[in-house]
């Protein structure tokens, strides 16, 4: 679509997109039952919407149940085969799951029949997507969340994505700079628009701080002592074990990991438990697995710490964290540069530096008056960037947009 731009990002802040209507019949797409990053955006865009939509999955599971609690139509499409295609996997696994990838293809296209446009929130939901998509000739939206290089897909996979894009995507919603740039990088030359995600601060502002402090502190048994938290899924390329390895060489501090293993990590979780048992941490390094309460958390440590060693598409739990109004410290890699003013709204890192990581965290917790002016800084910058009404706007500008010349009959 000509006028969307790689290189004019929305600003998701901007007030005036909440005045574009949305009147697109939309079908959603995602491959998950478990709730992730995506899922949650997903969740606040469909809740938002002032025309009700629906949405597909192809896995049951929490996703589903969160959906539903909002008033959101939710079909489940069953695909076993999903297990056999993976970010690694090859034209071979692909070829073993196509029965079933057939089935799903066929359901998915007769539901997509009865709405103007079909969006498809992940990549594995995308490459099903689009092959409905030409079957029954909707305009198709990928909003694509993942970076598309080595680190992260097989060469199989990003080569089937972006050649489905380059055809059938009407349009791209990049969720940040760094993601658009990977995929044209990949090959893409479907138009591309960048909106970064919007989150909701309302869970942020009811909650106390001193309140949060107090309860975490009486939950794993402490007094006063200063914490840190990582809140993400544990996953290898996450680097929850650069944040072990830096709590050597921070005395005192506690750490509280927060998330589970996802998507077949659990050996992942294994190692990390190993090393922290290995390194005697096993009373200063805390896991929580899956948590509701993520607001509450974030309030109660000292500082947020994102460790992820492997470019991120965003970096969602990095704004979590400003809302929250704590220092942030995250690695300077992918989109998470796009959200942090280093020195001034946080704190980035070299990707994997054990030194670096232990030595700005070392800076924050030894003074109050640190934290608390980059926290303030952080919390007004997320706020007045990353809007969830400005984001959720800008998404149903694009999809008016993309409907608006192919009405079907």
């Amino acid at each position: 679509m000509a006028g969307f731009s790689p290189l004019a990002p929305i600003q998701t802040g901007d007030r005036l997109l909440s005045h574009l209507p949305s009147e697109a019949s939309v079908l959603f797409v995602d491959q998950a039952g478990e709730l992730g990053g995506a899922e949650l955006s997903l969740l606040d865009i469909v809740r938002l919407r002032p025309r009700p939509s629906s949405v597909v999955l192809f896995a049951e599971g929490p996703f589903r149940s969160r959906l539903a609690e909002v008033g959101v139509p939710v079909v489940v499409i069953p695909f076993d085969g999903s297990r056999r295609i993976t970010r690694g996997s090859g034209v071979g696994d692909a070829l073993l799951a196509a029965p079933d990838l057939a089935r799903v293809i066929l359901t998915l296209a007769g539901r997509a029949r009865k709405s103007d446009l079909i969006y498809a929130n992940t990549q594995k939901a995308f490459i099903i997507a689009a092959c409905a998509a030409i079957l029954v000739r909707r305009p198709l939206i990928w909003h694509l969340r993942d970076i598309l290089t080595s680190d992260h897909f097989a060469g199989a996979m990003r080569t089937m994505a972006v050649g489905l894009a380059n055809r059938t995507a009407a349009c791209i919603i990049a969720n940040s700079q760094a993601t658009a740039n990977a995929f044209y990088v990949a090959g893409g030359t479907a138009d591309v628009r960048v909106i970064h995600n919007g989150i909701d601060c309302t869970p942020f502002d009811s909650i106390d701080a001193d309140q949060a402090r107090t309860s975490l502190r009486a939950e794993l048994g402490l007094m006063d002592q200063r914490i840190v938290g990582v809140f993400s899924r544990l996953a290898e390329w996450k680097g929850q074990h650069v944040l072990i390895d830096a709590l050597r060489a921070l005395p005192n501090l506690h750490a509280i990991l927060v998330g589970g293993a996802l998507f077949e990590e659990h050996a992942y979780e294994e190692k990390l438990r190993h090393q922290v048992n290995a390194l005697g941490l096993s009373g200063r390094c805390h896991f929580l697995g899956f948590r509701s309460d993520v607001p509450r958390l974030m309030k109660a440590v000292d500082v947020v710490v994102h460790t992820s060693i492997a470019p991120e598409p965003f970096g969602r739990v990095v704004v979590e964290g400003m809302l929250a109004g704590r220092p942030v410290v995250a690695t300077r890699a992918g989109g998470v540069s796009e959200i942090i003013n280093d020195g001034e709204t946080g704190f980035l890192v070299t990707p994997g530096s054990v030194d670096e990581l232990a030595s700005t965290i070392g800076r924050l917790v030894a003074s109050r008056d640190l934290s608390r002016t980059i926290g303030e800084a952080s919390q007004l910058a997320a706020r007045q960037r990353f809007s969830l009404a400005g984001s959720v706007a800008a998404i149903n500008a694009v999809i008016d947009e993309t409907s608006r010349p192919r009405k079907h009959t």
